[in-house]
């Protein structure tokens, strides 16, 4: 088949790698287009994969190649459907797309999702292995499938995802960024503050610094607002507003903690707004002189309709309570016009009493500057004006319930920023502009001809307020608050303003609270709180969350004192901002390639000053509140850390981690080694971690806290298998290691053989300064029935260790550290468990349906017998296996592998210390006592001597170890060590051997040279000659061994070291082999010859 694509499409710089072109499979007609293409250049046209019902594929041809298109179309050869680029008839055309002829799929973004994404089905590209390995002969590929698999499109369940792709479509309410956030960010934002306070604040501040508190408290929010935008816009937002961006950013820990009081803050601000509300009603009654019980049982019942009638909006769906919001958005508009209005109607006599002149340049340069009294300063108007900027997160909060959270957030956030804080300044000057501090609201209180004036400027527009300085006012800037009202064009349209902010602040935050306390409980950080991650409908609304705000709503209403409880609030919500703002630094300052928002107008270090800004004004606020806040998150900080709930966010706090663990080893690898930093770091040849628990217990008691472990597994065998067989246990096998609390690392390789593995793992094992420095394995118990192959791999890889300057240690217990025959009987005797617990749901469904009467109930009771004998005898064949296998392992194995986790009782730990190997041989057992689990055993040290300096020899031992600062229980001399063993003990060690001589003295040359080279692992009679004294020195030491150390709870002993080429494997196996034979277990210890102990300072 010919394939001919035009070489000089691909060379083009233009072309797009969507380029559809029409490829001849005619072998006579090759010449035909080989002229084509070199002579008329190509065209090109993008292909569309949007307009579907239209024009599916866009076509480029080369001239000429349009009428033949078009004739092959009208002859029906081949649908456009049915064309595969596989077929191959002859004079047959068709269309090759990049990424259609081959399993590479083209990028698509559902190649990207998460597996439980509600806006689109993952799906799964090919894996490496199946583009990299050869194609299996017997997958048959249908036609059109290849194209549908590099397009990334499902083979399976297409009908079902589309309808449930159609189904979210259609089911849920989503809300654009004008009303999902900018209505309900500016409803929050314009609270009962710009009404009945704003004005007040304005007199005592003046119009200069009176902006520059409004500008103050909207850098916060316009700092958080972008800090908002930035995290909002990095990636998909689900539900969870304030505790899903921070959660992402920085983690569950600080995510959980701000989680929980964020909206707790919003339930018990419900009963804030909502007592706002309740107060301004009893006001009205109050006037009308309709109370009904009196004032605070009034607030308590209008509170209690008023919530109730709230939560039936906020449970009627999220589409009712935005029609809400917006009605109540339209009435705070109309409020807020009706007083710029009513500024520019002329005054009348009863106004200008109460203070009130229009636009007056005299009461604008009056007002401009500060007139602080009753102990006010600018921190506490400030705190007492902050709150009213608060509110920026009421969209973010409902981020769930938007069709693009992305870019809605930003846009409407911000704009709400602006728009809001465009309106405060222009009603805080207005206001200072046309109304004086203080007026007495007397009509009577004119200035007359001939009277004396104070100089202010109600004396020059002819009133007279001067009394207001002796004795108190109820009207003017500083004494009413209801001064909006008056300067309005029509008064009740002020109260329903009111109304509109309070109700309106109330709804928003009867919606937030249960949102983001869903998204917590759904996130599971808290174990207890799963009940409320439940939702109904189709907008999966929190009901039982709903239920809780009101709850709490309800019982601030009737019992809280809610002065007191207001600046904890306000602190609770400045926390959040706070860790916004630090989210956003911590993301850019990690670096992380991950964070990457498409809103660019934020600066990190703008998001740290934002950060601090909250934490200052959380002080300013109120600074008992604010410890109360810091303390509160402190501790729920510390559960979260405590409990370490399993989720894995990619926070920006991970990559902070890496980034500082990359600097220290960068920097680490700049520090020369020096020996009173030195440590084991040990290699550790486990295997699997759970196959030998004990030999990683030992290692891992010397090492934690205090150096590296690395648990290394080689993979042999047919590489494929090895590598799919390593690569699918890699984060099991880790993931066991943190289970179970081993502060080690797992490392595996794949290789033609064991020894081949531990060498690459020798040397490519660790980072920079942290690198292995001491390799240990399990001593080899099998040796003797082992293939000579094994045998030579295992002393292989202690003479590789020395050859890379490793210290070697072999432990050695009785049981041995392979427990794998265990965990197979354990993981059968689970299935076995799984079937019981399978037949035991069986009999249950079964007694469930038993109703029915008759021949049918008795059949029905006669099967359900039977299962029950069945299952009688699984699980009396679980019973029997269970002890036939306890019998056949003895349970000492169990108990061995779990011996170095157990405390260990008085007693001592016996230090052969034969050869000076640097001190690593002193320096284990030493690490070993100051363990919590070894503190109760000591060190007792023998070391070789001669008979007749035995005192000196003691003097000088320990000499040095008090240099090295080592305790010790004794100092033991042995002065016998080289004397020949008994003949019994010799004796064994030749019938150990026998199997594994040469015997060449016995035979001719011929045969003796025969036999090497056939056996080169045999012992031969000149090597066992000329090691004999040695041998004799290990079958002595044993001797010596079980006469003083067979009571200790360890030995740690010199390991004699094999020199290569001369010593063979099977005689240095003898050595180890006699050496620690029928004793407890045994260390035995080889340094690398460096110094590891020092005693200088």
């Amino acid at each position: 088949m010919s394939m001919n694509n035009a070489p000089n499409v691909f060379l083009d710089p233009n072309a797009n790698r969507f380029q559809v072109n029409i490829i001849n499979e005619d072998h006579d007609n090759s010449e035909t287009t080989q002229g084509d293409v070199g002579s008329d250049p190509p065209h090109y046209e993008e292909t569309s994969f949007t307009d579907e019902t239209h024009n599916r594929l866009r076509i480029s041809y080369r001239p000429g190649k349009r009428e033949l298109y078009d004739n092959f179309r009208q002859n029906g050869e081949k649908t456009e459907a049915s064309l595969h680029p596989y077929d191959t008839h002859s004079k047959m055309y068709y269309l090759q797309t990049f990424g259609h002829n081959t399993m590479d799929p083209v990028p698509k973004i559902d190649y990207y999702r998460n597996t439980g994404s509600v806006s689109g089905n993952k799906l799964n590209r090919p894996s490496l292995l199946e583009i990299h390995e050869q194609l299996a002969k017997n997958i048959a590929v249908s036609t059109g499938s290849v194209e549908r698999v590099a397009n990334g499109e499902s083979t399976a369940g297409d009908e079902t995802a589309l309808s449930k792709e159609e189904e979210n479509k259609t089911g849920f309410v989503k809300f654009g960024w004008v009303k999902g956030v900018l209505v309900r960010c500016m409803l929050n934002i314009w609270g009962v503050m710009l009404f009945i306070r704003l004005s007040w604040i304005v007199g005592q501040a003046g119009i200069g610094l009176g902006v520059i508190i409004i500008l103050l408290a909207t850098m916060v929010t316009s700092i958080t607002g972008l800090s908002t935008s930035a995290i909002a816009t990095n990636g998909f937002v689900r539900g969870g507003g304030a505790y899903y961006l921070i959660s992402r950013s920085l983690g569950p820990e600080f995510g959980g903690s701000i989680g929980l009081i964020f909206a707790f803050a919003n339930a018990v601000a419900v009963a804030m707004y909502v007592v706002g509300f309740a107060e301004t009603v009893v006001e009205l009654l109050k006037e009308s002189d309709t109370l009904m019980v009196d004032e605070s049982n009034d607030i308590r019942i209008i509170g209690t309709i008023t919530v109730v009638c709230l939560l039936g909006i906020s449970v009627a769906g999220m589409e009712w309570e935005a029609k809400a919001q917006v009605i109540l958005l339209i009435v705070l508009l109309v409020a807020i016009a009706n007083f710029f209005i009513g500024t520019v109607i002329p005054t009348n006599t009863e106004k200008k009493a109460r203070g009130f002149f229009n636009y007056q340049a005299s009461i604008f340069a009056e007002n401009f500057g500060p007139d602080f009294r009753s102990g006010e300063g600018f921190f506490s108007v400030f705190a007492i004006f902050f709150p009213a900027a608060t509110g920026i997160l009421a969209g973010a909060n409902i981020s769930g319930d938007l069709k693009d959270p992305q870019s809605a957030i930003p846009q409407g956030t911000m704009l709400a920023i602006v728009i809001t804080t465009i309106a405060y300044i222009a009603v805080a000057i207005c206001a200072a502009s046309c109304v004086v501090r203080d007026a007495t609201g007397n009509v009577n209180d004119t200035i007359v001809p001939g009277m004396s004036c104070n100089g202010s400027s109600a004396c020059g527009l002819g009133y007279d307020f001067s009394r207001c300085a002796s004795q108190p006012c109820d009207y003017g800037l500083m004494n009413n608050f209801q001064v909006m009202s008056m300067v309005s064009g029509f008064g009740p349209l002020i109260t329903a303003g009111i109304f509109s902010a309070t109700l309106s602040s109330a709804l928003a935050s009867l919606v937030s609270a249960p949102k983001v306390f869903q998204a917590l409980c759904k996130d599971n950080v808290y174990k207890g709180l799963e009940f409320f991650a439940k939702g109904y409908g189709k907008n999966n609304e929190p009901i039982r969350g709903y239920v809780l705000t009101f709850v709490i709503a309800m019982a601030f209403i009737l019992i809280a004192e809610l002065n007191t409880i207001a600046p904890i609030i306000s602190n609770f919500f400045l926390a959040s901002y706070a860790l916004i703002n630090f989210s956003c630094f911590h993301a850019s300052y990690a670096k992380s390639p991950g964070w990457r928002p498409a809103f660019r107008y934020y600066n990190m270090w703008v998001s740290l000053f934002g950060a601090l800004l909250c934490c200052g004004v959380m002080f300013v606020i109120n600074w008992w509140a604010a410890l109360i806040t810091y303390a509160i998150e402190l501790f729920l900080y510390i559960y979260v850390t405590y409990k370490k709930p399993e989720v894995n966010w990619g926070s920006s706090t991970q990559a902070l981690y890496f980034v500082n663990a990359l600097d220290s080893a960068l920097a680490l690898t700049t520090v020369e080694d020096h020996v009173k930093n030195f440590r084991p770091q040990c290699l550790a040849l486990t295997g699997a971690p759970m196959v030998r628990p004990a030999l990683l217990d030992i290692t891992h008691t010397f090492t934690k806290n205090n150096g590296l472990c690395i648990c290394c597994e080689v993979y042999t065998g047919p590489r494929k298998l090895c590598v799919k067989e390593m690569n699918s246990g890699m984060e099991k096998k880790q993931a066991w290691l943190t289970k179970n609390k081993r502060k080690a690392f797992y490392a595996a390789v794949a290789a033609d053989s064991f020894r081949d593995g531990v060498k690459s793992l020798l040397q490519a094992s660790g980072l920079g300064r942290m690198k292995p420095n001491t390799l240990v394995i399990g001593f080899k118990k099998d040796w003797r029935s082992a293939p000579a192959t094994q045998v030579e791999n295992y002393v292989g890889i202690i003479h590789d260790a020395f050859d890379f300057e490793l210290g070697v240690i072999i432990v050695r217990i009785s049981q041995g550290f392979d427990i794998s025959p265990v965990l197979q009987v354990q993981e059968e005797l689970e299935k076995l468990e799984q079937e019981r617990l399978a037949l035991e749901a069986t009999i249950k469904e079964n007694d469930f349906e038993e109703g029915k009467r008759g021949i049918c109930g008795f059949f029905k009771k006669a099967s359900t017998l039977s299962i029950s004998k069945h299952e009688t005898k699984k699980e009396s064949t679980i019973n029997t296996i269970q002890s036939m296998h306890v019998g056949e392992f003895n349970q000492r194995l169990l108990e061995a592998s779990t011996q170095f986790k157990k405390k260990q009782g008085k007693g001592t730990i016996d230090i052969w210390w034969l050869f000076d190997d640097g001190g690593l041989t002193i320096l284990i057992p030493y690490i070993l006592t100051i363990r919590k689990k070894w503190k109760n055993c000591k060190l007792r040290i023998f070391t070789g001597g001669k008979v007749n300096r035995i005192e000196e020899e003691k003097l000088v031992m320990a000499s040095l170890l008090s240099k090295f600062r080592i305790k010790f229980a004794d100092i033991n001399i042995i002065c016998d060590i080289n004397i020949k063993p008994n003949k019994e003990s010799w004796k064994f060690f030749e019938e150990m051997i026998e199997p594994y001589r040469l015997h060449e003295s016995c035979k001719d040359i011929t045969t003796a040279e025969k036999l090497k080279r056939e056996t080169p692992w045999k012992i031969t009679d000149a090597e066992l000659e000329a090691f004999k004294e040695k041998s004799y020195r290990q079958v002595r030491l044993n001797e010596l061994l079980q006469e003083h150390s067979r009571a200790a709870n360890l030995i740690v002993l010199s390991l004699p070291v094999a020199r290569k080429g001369a010593v063979s494997d099977y005689l240095y196996m003898a050595w180890l082999e006699i050496l620690s034979k029928n004793l407890p277990p045994v260390l035995m210890v080889r340094g690398n010859h460096k110094n590891v102990l020092t005693f200088y300072s």
